[in-house]
C-alpha cells in the first residue's frame, strides 16, 4: 500500500519499498469508482466493449491508441474512471434545478457539481428566479436560432471539446462557416497547439511520427513533460515492456511520478503476484520548471562534442550525417550554437548537473532507434514552441524520423482532441480547405482569420462577443484569467452549452442562456430507426469507429449530431446543398462530405472502416517526406535566449507548475484524493522543495497566498493554500490545476502558438495570518 504520509514528510520522494503505480491498488481504484457511482455490474460488463475495433465503443478519455489485435480488457484505470463518470446512476433532472438558484451552484466545489449525475433534459435559465426551467426542443432550437440571426457574426464563438466526434465536428464547422464566423476556439487551444504549430515548421506534420509498433522496437524512449500513470496510463503497458526487453526510458520531469518510477502492470500475472512492478525510468532528471530547453540542448552539444572527437581522431561517428545531408537545414548553425553553450548557463537554467546531461546523451548516443515524447509539461510554456523544436532537433540528429522504432510521439490530452483539427476545427483553416468547403456545398466561407481560446477570452474581456456557444467541455473552467472572465460572462447577450453533466461553465452564463444535453459515447445513437456508428482519431492518427452500448440515460437526450442540425435548420437560410436533416439521419453521408471536402486525407472513408473498423492516416514525415517551406526538416533553435525566462527564478520568484491529480481527467475532479502522490482529502494544497521552506520560513501545514508576478497592473492572487513538502526542485512549486488558473495572465502564453502557459506561472508567496486563514476557511471547505 501506498504510504500515508504527514504534512511534514516530504512527498514524492518515491523510496524503494513504496507502491508502485498500477498493480492492485489500479484494480481496487476502479472497482471503488464503478461502486461509488452506482454502476458496479453495468459498469464492468461495459468495460468488455470499450476500445475495440467494430462494435465497441472509444473510451472518453484520453487519445492514447489501441493495438491493432486488442485485448479484451483494453482499458485503465483512468478510463474505468472516465466511464463510471459518464454511465454514472445519479441524474441532474429539472427538480434539481428547481431546488438550488445557480447564484447558490456557484458556491458548490467542481466535484459535487458534476457528482449529480447526468443531465436530462434542455433547460432554459430563468432570470426572474435564477434558475434553469426545462424547455422542449424545438422552442429551445427557435429561440437560439432567432437570436443568433440578430448578431455579428464575427462576435459568435464556438467551441469544441476533445469528446466530439469527426462527424459532430464537421458539422459545427461547417455550421459557423454557413453562420459567418471563423471563431473557432477549441481545447487544442489548451494543451497541444503548440505541438501543432511547431512541429510543422521542424518536419511538415503537426502530428506523431510514431505508431504503436514503433515503441516495440525502440532502443530508448526519452519522455518529456509527460506524467502518462495519470494521463495516458496505456502508455506505462509499452514502457514496462521496452524495460522487460532492456529498452531504456529516460524521464526529463520536474516531480518524480510514481507510475514513471515503478509501475505494476495489471494485465501481466507476475506483477499482479508481487504487486513489486517493474522499474520505469533507467535516468529521471528532475528538471527544474522552464529549463527543457537548457537540458535538451546541453544533450545535444554533448552529441556534437563527441562526434567532433570522433571525426577528429577517425572513430564512428553518431550523429546520422548522411541522413542531415539528405534530408535536413540547418544542421551546421545548430551544431555551432550547441558547441558555443557554456556549461554552467546550462546547468543552471536546467537545474541539472553537468554529469546528469551528458548521462542522458550517452543513452541517446547507444541507441539506434529513439522515440521522443512529450505532453503539456513542454507545450504550456512561454517558448513552447521552442521546447518542441529542440526535441526534433534531439530526433533528427540521429535520424530518428522515419525509421521503424523511432520517431516524434506528442502525447495528445482529450480523444478526438486531434480528429477536430483533421475535420476542420480551426480559426486559421488554409485555403485549399476553404476552396473545397466552398465547393462542395455552395457557401462562401470566411478567409479572415478568427479567435483561439486566447483570443476568445481577450474578446470576452473586451465586452465584443454577442454569443458563446460551446460544445462540451467547461470552457469558463478552464481558461487562464479564470476569475477576470468569468465576471464578464454575463455581458454575453447569449450563451449555450451542450453538456452531458452540470460544471461551473453553466452557472456562468449570459443574458439568455440554455443547456443542451447530449448523448454519451457510451449510448446507443438510433437515428431513422439505424444505429448509428460515429469516429475519432486517436493520438498516432488513427481513425476508428465508435458504437454505444447503452440505453441513453434519459429519453430527452439527443445526439451531439442532431443538436447542431437542430441549430442550424432554426439559424441558417435554406441552401439546397446542405441538407442539415438528411446528413443528420446517416453518420455515413456526412463522412462522405468529410471526404469530399478532404480526398487525399480520408479517401475510402467508409469503405475503409467498414472493412477494419480503423484505418490509419498517412503521415508525410514517415515517408521522409517533408511538407516545410524549405523541403527538408529544419534544425531550429531560439538564438536570443536559452530558456523561456531571462533569469532563473531567484529567492523571492518561484515558477509554478500546474498539474493534474491522479482522480481527475481535465476539469473533471473524481475525487479529493491523488494516491499516486500520497494527498487524500484535499486539492487545496502547494507543494514546496523542503529546502525552499526553510530559506523562506515556512513550515509543511501553513497556510499560504500565491501572487501571479505580472506586468499588466491586474493583482491575481490565491490564497488559502495549505503547504506540503515536496520532491522538486529548489525555486519551484506544484498545485492543482482549475484551482490555481486565476494566476495565470491571459497573455501568458506560447509566443507562436497562443497556448497558455499554465505549466510555468511567475508567483510570490507569502505566509497568510492567522486571521486570513479563519476568514478563508469557509471559502475552502467548499472548494
Amino acid at each position: 500500500m501506498a504510504r500515508s504520509l504527514t504534512d511534514d514528510a516530504v512527498h514524492g520522494q518515491q523510496a524503494e519499498h513504496d507502491a508502485p503505480g498500477g498493480g492492485w491498488q489500479s484494480i481496487q481504484a476502479t472497482e471503488a469508482h464503478f461502486l461509488r457511482e452506482r454502476v458496479p455490474f453495468k459498469g464492468n460488463a461495459l468495460m468488455l466493449k470499450i476500445n475495440q475495433p467494430q462494435g465497441g465503443f472509444e473510451c472518453p478519455s484520453c487519445a492514447w491508441p489501441n493495438p491493432k489485435r486488442p485485448g479484451p480488457m483494453e482499458f485503465c484505470e483512468n478510463g474505468a474512471k472516465a466511464v463510471a463518470w459518464e454511465v454514472t446512476a445519479a441524474r441532474t433532472t429539472p427538480e434539481f434545478f428547481a431546488k438550488h438558484t445557480l447564484t447558490e451552484l456557484l458556491d458548490w466545489s467542481d466535484h459535487a457539481l458534476e457528482k449529480q449525475g447526468r443531465l436530462t433534459h434542455p433547460m432554459r435559465y430563468n432570470a426572474t428566479t435564477d434558475k434553469y426551467d426545462p424547455i422542449d426542443w424545438d422552442t429551445a432550437f427557435r429561440e437560439i436560432g432567432e437570436r443568433l440571426k440578430t448578431y455579428d457574426p464575427q462576435k459568435v464563438e464556438l467551441y469544441t471539446s476533445g469528446r466530439t466526434s469527426n462527424e459532430a465536428a464537421f458539422l459545427w464547422q461547417l455550421y459557423g462557416r454557413m453562420l459567418g464566423t471563423h471563431n473557432f476556439p477549441d481545447c487544442s487551444n489548451m494543451c497541444h497547439e503548440t505541438t501543432s504549430v511547431a512541429l510543422p515548421q521542424s518536419i511538415g506534420v503537426g502530428k506523431a511520427t510514431t505508431t504503436l509498433e514503433d515503441f516495440e522496437h525502440a532502443d530508448a524512449i526519452f519522455i518529456f513533460g509527460q506524467n502518462a500513470g495519470t494521463n495516458s496510463p496505456r502508455m506505462m503497458g509499452l514502457l514496462h515492456e521496452a524495460r522487460q526487453r532492456g529498452a531504456e526510458v529516460i524521464t526529463f520531469n520536474p516531480l518524480r511520478e510514481r507510475a514513471l518510477v515503478k509501475f505494476a502492470n495489471p494485465q501481466t500475472p507476475k506483477d499482479m503476484l508481487t504487486n513489486h512492478g517493474v522499474p520505469i525510468s533507467s535516468q529521471y532528471h528532475q528538471v527544474r520548471i522552464g529549463g527543457d530547453i537548457a537540458a535538451i540542448q546541453g544533450m545535444c552539444k554533448r552529441i556534437v562534442e563527441v562526434d567532433d572527437e570522433a571525426r577528429a581522431s577517425g572513430g564512428k561517428r553518431v550523429i546520422d550525417h548522411d541522413f542531415i545531408s539528405m534530408h535536413t537545414a540547418g544542421f551546421e548553425a545548430f551544431a555551432a550554437h550547441c558547441r558555443a553553450l557554456p556549461w554552467e548557463r546550462l546547468e543552471r537554467h536546467s537545474g541539472l548537473e553537468r554529469a546528469a546531461i551528458e548521462e542522458a546523451a550517452e543513452a541517446w548516443m547507444r541507441a539506434e532507434r529513439v522515440i521522443c515524447c512529450w505532453g503539456m509539461g513542454i507545450t504550456q510554456h512561454i517558448r513552447g514552441g521552442d521546447n518542441v523544436h529542440q526535441i526534433l532537433n534531439l530526433l533528427l540528429m540521429g535520424g530518428h524520423i522515419g525509421r521503424r522504432g523511432a520517431g516524434a510521439c506528442p502525447v495528445r490530452g482529450h480523444s478526438n482532441v486531434q480528429g477536430d483539427r483533421t475535420v476542420g476545427i480551426f480559426h486559421r483553416s488554409g485555403e485549399t480547405f476553404l476552396s473545397k468547403m466552398d465547393e462542395v456545398f455552395g457557401i462562401q466561407c470566411p478567409r479572415e482569420h478568427g479567435h483561439d481560446v486566447a483570443l476568445c477570452c481577450e474578446a470576452i474581456l473586451r465586452n465584443e462577443v454577442d454569443a458563446f456557444l460551446g460544445m462540451g467541455g467547461n470552457f469558463f473552467r478552464a481558461i487562464a484569467d479564470q476569475a477576470r472572465v468569468a465576471a464578464r460572462v454575463k455581458n454575453i447577450p447569449l450563451t449555450v452549452q451542450i453538456a452531458t453533466k452540470l460544471n461551473r461553465s453553466h452557472l456562468l452564463h449570459g443574458k439568455a442562456a440554455y443547456l443542451l444535453p447530449p448523448l454519451a459515447r457510451t449510448e446507443k445513437d438510433i437515428q431513422a430507426g439505424v444505429e448509428q456508428t460515429i469516429t475519432i482519431e486517436d493520438g498516432m492518427c488513427n481513425v476508428q469507429g465508435s458504437t454505444g452500448a447503452l440505453e441513453p440515460a434519459s429519453p430527452h437526450l439527443r445526439s451531439e449530431i442532431a443538436i447542431v442540425a437542430g441549430l442550424a435548420r432554426a439559424t441558417l437560410a435554406p441552401n439546397p446543398r446542405v441538407d442539415w436533416e438528411w446528413l443528420s439521419e446517416d453518420y455515413a453521408r456526412i463522412r462522405d462530405k468529410i471526404e469530399a471536402t478532404q480526398p487525399e486525407t480520408f479517401r475510402d472513408y467508409n469503405r475503409r472502416l467498414e472493412a477494419e473498423g480503423v484505418f490509419h492516416l498517412d503521415i508525410a514525415a514517415r515517408d521522409r517526406l517533408w511538407h516545410t517551406d524549405s523541403g527538408k526538416a529544419n534544425f531550429l533553435f531560439p538564438g536570443d535566449m536559452l530558456a523561456e525566462d531571462d533569469s532563473v527564478p531567484d529567492d523571492t520568484h518561484f515558477q509554478l507548475l500546474s498539474i493534474r491529480g491522479h482522480d481527475q481527467y481535465n476539469t473533471t475532479v473524481y475525487s479529493y484524493d491523488d494516491r499516486y502522490r500520497d494527498i487524500y482529502g484535499t486539492r487545496s494544497v502547494v507543494m514546496m522543495n523542503p529546502t525552499d521552506m526553510e530559506k523562506h520560513g515556512v513550515e509543511a501545514g501553513h497556510r499560504v497566498t500565491l501572487t501571479a508576478v505580472s506586468d499588466d497592473g491586474i493583482e491575481r492572487k490565491v490564497s488559502g493554500f495549505k503547504l506540503i513538502a515536496y520532491d522538486l526542485p529548489e525555486n519551484c512549486l506544484g498545485a492543482y490545476y482549475p484551482e490555481v488558473n486565476d494566476l495565470i495572465p491571459v497573455t501568458n502564453r506560447d509566443r507562436q502558438s497562443n497556448t497558455i502557459a499554465g505549466k510555468s506561472i511567475p508567483v510570490t508567496l507569502s505566509l497568510m495570518s492567522s486571521e486570513e486563514v479563519e476568514n478563508a476557511t469557509g471559502m475552502l471547505a467548499t472548494s
